[in-house]
Parts: structure tokens; C-alpha cells; sequence
């Protein structure tokens, strides 16, 4: 029933809060996907990372964005309760500096205001894990990746023969969810499916009326790996969601009345080749989404992306690897009349370095250059020194960009000459284990971006000023005895432009709570997150209730067998009344009760 969180972070702990490890050792071996081009073991990366790994990657919660926000670093904003617009933001900068991908596949949407990713919907169907990569990572990803990234895969088969989950779960809002997931792994590959559906009565998004907002959406994502022989791997991913969702127009005429309907699909392929040394990897991605509000101003909305990259990764010696690939993605969008497209040809490397058996290095440099604004070069040094087997030091420094939107350049109020916005970040912590009872880590951070993009006047525009976000985060669990942990995060952040607060942006952060195997079948959490210290945004309605807030969550389950397990979740137990975006509710106490088995 202990949950092993595996994480790799600089600065912050992943905690559960939804049930924290009792055990956490300082482990070589886990590998990260993110932190660099090729993968690597959690020990010797420099890069801040955390991963969820099944249960913690949502599975104890309604959405996705639940979990995550109770991460050191992460918080999120709602535009009402599941399915309503849902953003999140790292270390106080907003989504559309956070890159998010989906097994490899870009997922943000070329045609939003901004390119970036709605959380708003996203379930744990299907959902395996989840990597949240921090900092200035554009020498990596390119642009949007000035906050960090967000990279998520979806189930594996981790046994040879068939094997799958399945979980069916109702509660509070009329809400009725279920995921089957299923695969096939053979000594040379696997195939996996994963279905989900969720519906819900919902509640009303926008705080002048209390008409409910129901939502209802499907998601079906699909994997898959086979070696052809013993130097030739092919494989590919397929992601469909498509969902409905009730609005309120606007609060300004008291139109309750609306409904959005959304599409979106993405597919990937690549084939790995080895080499001798040398492992070359092409593949190919595709995402398209399509967004209409029949009864809107504009009622058509498409994004459309292409990818094809190639990634060669060559083993220099038994302590280099060096990493080169070259990468061109082409983006078009639709908004009513309005459509524009560009494209990106990019090319990077990175060399990892294991100085010593206690100090490894990466250092990684990227040139984009992009149709319409030309060059952009981006770099990342990072380095791990464990002095001793329990204590490691970490340091990152890199700059990133994002590049402006299709639709802040095309749009109706679009400026056809706006330039990348740029950003420089700089971070340093340290780590602590206890042997198996537990870690403790802390961090400093600070990002800098330059050459901003906002609404002003009459049109996007570049605007005079400097966003900053500095603080530190502090995390770590501990196992009290063999069936009690406490877990806990605390996360300051000073988010400025130009001295001035950023709009939801909390200064405070705090998640504290305690996990117990109450017996061998029987075990149970607490936890309480409480923000404070948020400036709302300049549109907010008067009388908005954004700023501090205290939530209690609590849950218990029970395993009927060595496969199956019911359980029973309470989300906001004392009824908190706020709001994380002015004049949009979030849901009160809530109450769900589930069932989770394996096959």
C-alpha cells in the first residue's frame, strides 16, 4: 500500500498528498526521461525533476491538475470545476512558458491565445507517469519551455503475457468515471490500449449564477514497441480525446448559456537504429485539434503540428555520451477569418559527462531558426557532486525563449512582427536521504524574462519591463515507524514585472500531511495544502474571492483482494469557499468512492 516516489529533483521532493512513500533512498538507478535528450539515471542529472509514477500521477484524484498543484513549485488555476479551462504554473510563471508532450507528441494548442496545454480535462485515464521537468529548458525543447515541461506517458505492460487496469469510480457532481487499460509484452515488445470516459453534472463555472456546467469526454491513447532485430526498433503512440462542455458566456449580461465541443488527435512514430556506438532514432509526430462554440463571436478554432526529428546519441568512452540531433516542426492555426503558419528548423547537442564517480556534467546548446523572426540559440549547463553516498549538490543554469503564438501574431488583434520573448534561469540545491526512512531537499531559484508579449492598446505588443520569479522550495518525508509517514512542502515565490505582482501567482505554499498502513490491508491519508498571499488578476470582478485558502483532503482504502482495491476520497473536507481565478467557483466538499484492479 506504500507508494514509492520516485524523483529526481534539484530543490524539490515530490510529495504525495495523496499517500506519501514511507521509504525513499537515494537510488542511481531509476532513470528520467526529460532531463535530457537521451535517458538517464535519476542520480546523475543535474536538471530538476519529479516523477509520478502510477496512483501519484493522479490516480487518487479528479484531475490531473489536482496532483500536480500539490507539488513544490506547481500551482494551478481553474476557471470553474473538471473540464473548465485549467492552467498550471511553475515557480509563478504562467502556462504558456510550460511545454507539455503526451508519449513524445507536442500537445499544446498552435491555436489559443497562447501556445499552451489544458489541464482543464485531463483525467488519470490511462496515465503511467509523469515527469515535471523545471527551469529554462528551451536547449532541450525549444520555445514555451522557459517554466520547465511537463512530459507524460501512458500505461505500459510490465509483465510478459497480457496484463492491464481497470478502475470505475462515482461521486459528488453527478460524476461517473472509468479507464480500461490493457497490453500484451513479449520478449521483444509490447502493445498497450488505454479507454477512458468521464461524465459530470458539474457545477457553475462562473460565480454569477448556479447553473450547473456539465462536461463529459472520452480519451483513448495507444503505444506500442517491437525490435524488428536486435539493432532495429520500431514503435509509435496514438492520442484521441474529444469532449463537450457547458459555459457560462459572460457575466457581464448574465448569459448563462453555451457549449464548447473539442477534438483532438496526435500520432507518433520512430524507428531506433544501433550502430556500434552510435544510436540514431527518427520519428515523425502530428497533433490537430479542433474547437467550436456554436453560439460564440468566433466559432471555429484549429491547430495543426508537424514533426519530423532526427536524435543520433554516441557513447564516448565509458564516461561521454554525446547527444546531436536536428528537429523542424511546422504549425498552422485557424481563428474564424483569421490563419497564419510558420516553421521551426532546429539544431542541438548536449554532452553528458561523468567527471568522476561523484560528479557528472551535462552542457547542451540549441539554434533554432524560425521562418519568420530567424536565429535563437539557447543553452543549458548542469551538474550533480555527491560527496558522500546519502548527500547530493545540485546546480543548473540555461536560457530559454518562447516564441510569440500564431495567434498573437495572426489573430484579429495579432501583430505580425512581434520577436521571441527570452529568458535566463539559475538554480542550486541540495539533498539528504535517510537511508529508507526518508529525504530531505531544499532549493533556491531565479528566472529572469526579457522582451515581453502582452495585450496593449489595441493589439499584442512588445511591452518595456522584466518579469522575475525567484524564492526556494523545501521538501521531504519521513517514515516514523513501519506504518506511519509524514510528508511535507513548502514553496516561497516572488513572481514581479517590473515590482508589480503577478496575478495568481501564490507567495506561499503549503502542503503537510501523514499516511498510515493502518493493516495489512487497510490504509489511510490527510492532507492539507494551504496557500496564501495571491494577487488577482486586473480583470477580476469586484468582490472576487481570490487569494488565501485552506483545503483538507483525506482518504481511506481497503484491498478486497491481492489485486483489487476500494477506496473512498474526500476532496475540500471543511467546504473552503474560493476561487483560484476572480468570478470562477471551484468545487466545495466532495465525496468519491472507487474501485482500482489489476489483471
Amino acid at each position: 500500500m506504500k507508494r514509492v516516489l520516485l524523483t529526481t529533483t534539484i530543490l524539490t521532493g515530490a510529495l504525495s498528498a495523496t499517500a506519501a512513500t514511507a521509504q525513499q533512498t537515494y537510488d542511481l538507478g531509476t532513470i528520467v526521461l526529460s532531463s535530457s535528450l537521451s535517458p538517464v539515471e535519476r542520480g546523475r542529472t543535474g536538471a530538476t525533476v519529479e516523477v509520478l509514477e502510477g496512483e501519484q500521477a493522479g490516480g487518487n484524484d479528479t484531475s490531473v491538475i489536482n496532483r500536480l498543484d500539490r507539488l513544490p513549485g506547481v500551482s494551478s488555476t481553474s476557471n470553474g470545476g473538471l473540464g473548465n479551462l485549467g492552467t498550471i504554473q511553475i515557480r509563478g510563471l504562467p502556462a504558456r512558458y510550460v511545454g507539455v508532450r503526451i508519449n513524445g507528441i507536442d500537445v499544446a494548442d498552435p491555436s489559443n491565445t497562447q501556445n499552451q496545454f489544458n489541464f482543464g480535462g485531463l483525467t488519470a485515464s490511462g496515465i503511467g507517469r509523469i515527469e515535471v521537468l523545471k527551469g529554462s529548458q528551451s536547449a532541450l525543447y525549444g520555445s514555451e519551455a522557459i517554466a520547465g515541461v511537463v512530459d507524460i506517458t501512458t500505461y505500459r505492460p510490465e509483465k510478459l503475457g497480457f496484463s492491464g487496469q481497470a478502475q470505475a469510480e462515482g461521486g459528488s457532481f453527478g460524476t461517473y468515471s472509468g479507464t480500461l487499460s490493457g497490453g500484451y509484452r513479449s520478449e521483444r515488445g509490447y502493445i498497450a490500449l488505454s479507454y477512458g470516459h468521464v461524465q459530470t453534472d458539474g457545477i457553475s463555472a462562473q460565480a454569477f449564477n448556479t447553473e450547473k456546467d456539465g462536461f463529459e469526454q472520452t480519451t483513448v491513447d495507444m503505444t506500442g514497441e517491437y525490435d524488428v532485430t536486435e539493432t532495429l526498433t520500431i514503435g509509435g503512440a496514438l492520442h484521441y480525446r474529444d469532449g463537450e462542455i457547458d459555459i457560462d458566456r459572460s457575466r457581464f449580461t448574465n448569459d448563462a448559456s453555451g457549449i464548447n465541443y473539442y477534438t483532438e488527435q496526435g500520432a507518433r512514430i520512430f524507428a531506433t537504429l544501433q550502430s556500434g556506438a552510435v544510436t540514431h532514432t527518427l520519428s515523425y509526430s502530428y497533433f490537430d485539434i479542433d474547437r467550436d462554440d456554436p453560439t460564440g463571436f468566433t466559432t471555429t478554432f484549429t491547430g495543426e503540428r508537424h514533426n519530423i526529428a532526427y536524435l543520433g546519441s554516441a557513447e564516448l568512452g565509458g564516461r561521454t555520451v554525446l547527444n546531436f540531433g536536428i528537429d523542424h516542426t511546422e504549425e498552422k492555426f485557424t481563428s474564424g477569418p483569421a490563419r497564419g503558419s510558420e516553421d521551426d528548423t532546429a539544431l542541438q547537442a548536449e554532452l553528458l559527462v561523468a567527471a568522476s564517480d561523484r560528479v557528472d556534467i551535462s552542457a547542451a546548446l540549441r539554434y533554432d531558426d524560425d521562418s519568420s523572426f530567424g536565429g535563437k540559440t539557447t543553452g543549458r549547463l548542469a551538474a550533480v557532486w555527491r560527496p558522500v553516498e546519502d548527500i547530493a549538490f545540485r546546480a543548473v543554469i540555461g536560457t530559454g525563449y518562447r516564441a510569440p503564438s500564431l495567434y498573437e501574431r495572426f489573430g484579429p488583434f495579432g501583430l505580425a512582427t512581434l520577436t521571441p520573448e527570452e529568458s535566463r534561469s539559475y538554480e542550486m540545491g541540495v539533498e539528504k536521504t535517510f537511508g529508507d526512512l526518508g529525504y530531505a531537499k531544499a532549493t533556491v531559484f531565479y528566472t529572469e524574462i526579457d522582451d515581453l508579449i502582452e495585450f496593449a492598446g489595441a493589439s499584442y505588443n512588445q511591452v518595456p519591463g522584466t518579469t522575475k520569479s525567484r524564492g526556494f522550495e523545501l521538501s521531504g518525508e519521513y517514515a516514523l515507524n513501519a506504518a506511519v509517514s509524514v510528508f511535507g512542502a513548502y514553496t516561497y515565490t516572488n513572481a514581479t514585472t517590473d515590482g508589480a505582482r503577478l496575478a495568481r501567482t501564490p507567495k506561499h505554499d503549503l502542503v503537510v500531511g501523514v499516511q498510515s498502513d493502518f493493516t495489512d490491508r487497510f490504509s489511510g491519508y490527510v492532507d492539507v495544502r494551504h496557500v496564501a498571499d495571491v494577487e488577482p488578476s486586473a480583470f477580476s470582478p469586484v468582490g472576487n474571492k481570490v487569494g488565501a485558502y485552506t483545503l483538507v483532503g483525506a482518504g481511506v482504502s481497503y484491498d478486497v483482494s491481492p489485486n483489487a482495491q476500494l477506496y473512498l476520497r474526500l476532496e475540500n473536507l471543511f467546504d473552503e469557499d474560493y476561487e483560484t481565478a476572480g468570478g470562477y467557483n471551484q468545487p466545495g466538499r466532495a465525496a468519491y468512492v472507487g474501485l482500482r484492479a489489476n489483471f
